[in-house]
């Protein structure tokens, strides 16, 4: 497995997100020791990068990757989220939603770093954009973490370049967390130039938007009936039918390449820049074994050109809630 810089940090080309083995997806009630041996063979492979959060499950998703790291904490970069999540139980805004305010990241910070059993976080993310508390304020809490030990790296994850700018200025950001895939290009318009002028680095969650990409879902069935798909804006009111087109030239390229869809889709985020590093995310070792094949592929400048002039996807990438917490 290759490595690169984000920002100054040390990571493999392809992470491991590690949500879904708690949360959202179809699935969830497969062994938990199945996750923990995905997690572990993920690291036997090469694979550095781990990302979580602390409201993922909530909570459990930390703990499934503190027991999947023990005795093995030295080969990986964790990464974990606070701020969806308020540790006063309300809100700086006087109900139970986001939460950013120093108070709640010294109390989130703790939690995270029992459930992972460590004493540092290589990586910590703001979750969202909190318009209640100065960016400032958030990445000056960060960096008391920083000076303590607790953390070695902050990012933020959804925000736009305005704020990347007012926070880097605060202290050095290592990492942007952001959608990014064949059907989600929204960063290229303007986050990635920011990230490239200030040395920030890109970690591209969702890099097969979420499972369409790799060719195995042609409609909603076989899906939970909780499964967080069935009522997003791109799988729903037509919009996955109108986003086949995209999943069929990606497998149009992969049979060309002799590889497979989920892996062309994630050569093709590779051959972006080395300043990206995509976090899929699988229960599975064959499913893993599958996408770390990916980075082994070179796609062919005709091929490349074919797949960034695919259209856009069809749909919002969120419900009008979910939209509005990104970019701000």
């Amino acid at each position: 497995m290759r490595t690169t810089s984000l920002g100054g940090l040390e990571v493999s080309r392809l992470g491991l997100g590690v949500m879904g083995m708690s949360d959202f997806y179809t699935g969830k009630g497969e062994s938990e020791e199945d996750s923990v041996r995905t997690v572990r063979h993920a690291l036997d492979r090469g694979v550095t990068h781990l990302d979580t959060a602390e409201v993922y499950g909530p909570y459990t998703n930390e703990a499934l990757l503190g027991r999947a790291i023990k005795g093995r904490r030295d080969e990986v970069v964790v990464a974990t989220k606070f701020g969806l999540v308020s540790h006063a139980l309300v809100s700086h805004t006087g109900g139970p939603g986001p939460d950013s305010s120093p108070a709640n990241i010294r109390l989130a910070v703790e939690g995270s770093l029992r459930r992972l059993g460590t004493d540092r976080i290589d990586l910590y993310y703001q979750h969202r954009v909190d318009p209640g508390v100065p960016i400032e304020d958030v990445v000056g809490a960060l960096a008391e973490l920083v000076a303590q030990g607790k953390v070695r790296h902050i990012g933020l994850s959804e925000a736009g370049p305005a704020t990347i700018r007012r926070a880097h200025a605060v202290h050095p950001l290592a990492v942007v967390q952001s959608e990014y895939s064949l059907w989600t290009r929204d960063p290229e318009a303007e986050v990635l130039p920011v990230l490239r002028e200030l040395g920030i680095g890109l970690v591209a969650y969702s890099p097969l938007g979420h499972g369409f990409l790799t060719g195995s879902i042609r409609s909603l069935d076989g899906l939970d009936a909780d499964d967080w798909r069935r009522t997003n804006p791109r799988f729903t009111g037509g919009n996955l039918e109108r986003n086949l087109r995209i999943v069929d030239e990606v497998r149009a390229v992969a049979t060309e390449a002799g590889a497979t869809p989920a892996q062309v889709a994630l050569a093709w985020l590779l051959a972006q820049g080395d300043d990206i590093s995509p976090i899929p995310g699988t229960r599975r070792i064959a499913r893993l074994e599958e996408n770390l094949g990916a980075d082994g592929i070179r796609l062919t400048p005709e091929q490349i050109g074919r797949l960034n002039g695919l259209a856009p996807a069809s749909g919002d990438r969120h419900d009008p809630d979910g939209m509005a917490a990104v970019g701000r």
